[in-house]
């Protein structure tokens, strides 16, 4: 016999009614409790088998991956929307006597086929969903959309890095248009990739407080600065001419190039008016660091003080460098953590320039470059745009732990402070 119940509406309700009523004791069973297993093609796309445990049924009803949690609906559940269906298959009374009178287990094994090939006519009607209006183009089938999301997540195609709409679709024998779908509901982008890398600083939070705190509450009597070098600057010229761009034609330029040499640009981005200071060096050695310091002492004259921010370079902290700044004591240094450039405005600035003057630039020489790169610095001064910091220690920190659980569930001690090694003294 089949019995449905009406539907639970609420996540509370139906683990209330699994842990009062789901693990009683059947006809098939004497003086114990019968535990609840995972079966049918749901389960088998979830890749769940085993013993249902009340948490994990739990996340089921929320929508979620019952062992990873990962969302399955694209909206939460809502007040009037059915988490759950609770069934009950019970065998004919003579049938459960005589497997209690005769103890032969063949009737126990026949009635499990008896369930499973059940319960598979009943996933054949409950998996399609059909949308409002009826129409037959619209159905949409529940158990597949489960599937593409639990492929998606937790395995790759045979050979390949990640899915397409199409390789997914040919894998599990559904249409392009369905996982697509699929994806927009459920914010997947699987052919997306962004680039990070968590600092291992000892001192990181240290010093995100203090670069964050120039940038939100800057003091009274004193600029800062942001400064870096861009180095290895290609003065690159091609091949042939580039076609422009017309109506109905984008611009063009050949992929390959002649290399006419390098340079290297500093610059030093004003935090409040968003001003930069920037000259070219055919190095970046220490030697050209404090040249440049130089500069920004004849640019921004006494007795105001120059807070620089800046990264850990080398040419930053030699001796050579630290003797100008001590002859030079309104010049203060603040360094970011390692490995977080994002935290320095003036790589913004780069970004700007490098877009907008430079990748598309053809440069037949080094002095060409470097005129293109002064031009660029006087229209950007003509009517300067500072780039406003807004997120506070707070958020940046959450976020850099959050990244921090997963990736030491990964690999331990991935993002744990680096050991100097210890250089072998000759005895």
């Amino acid at each position: 016999m089949v019995r449905f119940d009406k539907p639970c509406k609420q996540v509370g309700a139906a683990v209330k009614y699994f842990r009062a009523h789901m693990a009683k004791k059947d006809y098939l069973s004497q003086g114990g409790q019968v535990e609840l297993t995972w079966v049918g093609e749901g389960a088998k796309q979830l890749g769940l088998s085993g013993h249902v445990r009340e948490t994990e049924f739990a996340r089921l009803c929320e929508g979620k991956h019952p062992v990873t949690g990962a969302r399955l609906a694209a909206r939460e559940n809502g007040p009037v929307k059915r988490v759950c269906y609770f069934g009950q298959i019970s065998p004919p009374k003579d049938v459960s006597i005589a497997y209690l009178v005769g103890g032969d287990e063949r009737i126990a094994g026949w009635w499990k086929e008896a369930v499973n090939d059940t319960v598979k006519e009943i996933e054949a009607v409950t998996a399609v969903r059909i949308r409002k209006g009826g129409v037959e183009d619209q159905d949409r089938y529940t158990n597949k959309m489960v599937a593409a999301i639990t492929a998606t997540l937790e395995r790759k195609p045979k050979g390949q890095t990640h899915w397409s709409t199409r390789t997914l679709a040919r894998d599990l024998g559904v249409s392009p248009t369905l996982v697509r779908q699929v994806w927009q509901a459920h914010q997947l982008k699987p052919h997306l990739e962004k680039t990070f890398k968590v600092s291992r600083d000892p001192k990181f939070l240290q010093k995100l407080t203090d670069v964050v705190g120039l940038y939100l509450h800057s003091p009274e009597r004193a600029l800062v600065l942001c400064v870096d070098e861009k180095s290895q600057i290609q003065a690159l010229d091609r091949t042939q001419p580039g076609l422009p761009f017309k109506k109905g034609r984008c611009g063009t330029m050949t992929h390959d190039y002649k290399r006419n040499g390098t340079t290297t640009l500093f610059a030093a981005l004003e935090v409040l008016s968003g001003k930069v200071v920037g000259e070219c060096q055919k190095r970046h050695r220490h030697q050209e660091f404090i040249g440049f310091l130089q500069t920004l002492d004849r640019e921004f004259p006494a007795p105001l003080e120059l807070l620089l921010v800046l990264d850990n370079y080398g040419a930053h902290k030699k001796d050579k460098v630290r003797a100008w700044l001590a002859r030079h004591p309104r010049f203060v240094l603040h360094f970011i953590p390692t490995s977080s450039s994002w935290l320095n405005l003036v790589e913004r600035w780069f970004g700007e320039w490098t877009r907008k003057a430079l990748r598309r630039g053809v440069f037949v020489s080094i002095p060409d470059l470097e005129r293109a790169i002064q031009a660029y610095l006087e229209s950007w001064n003509e009517d300067p745009k500072p780039f406003v910091w807004t997120a506070t220690v707070e958020s940046i920190w959450a976020k850099i732990t959050k990244r921090r659980d997963v990736l030491e569930k990964i690999d331990p001690g991935c993002t744990l402070p680096k050991k100097r090694k210890k250089v072998a003294s000759n005895v």
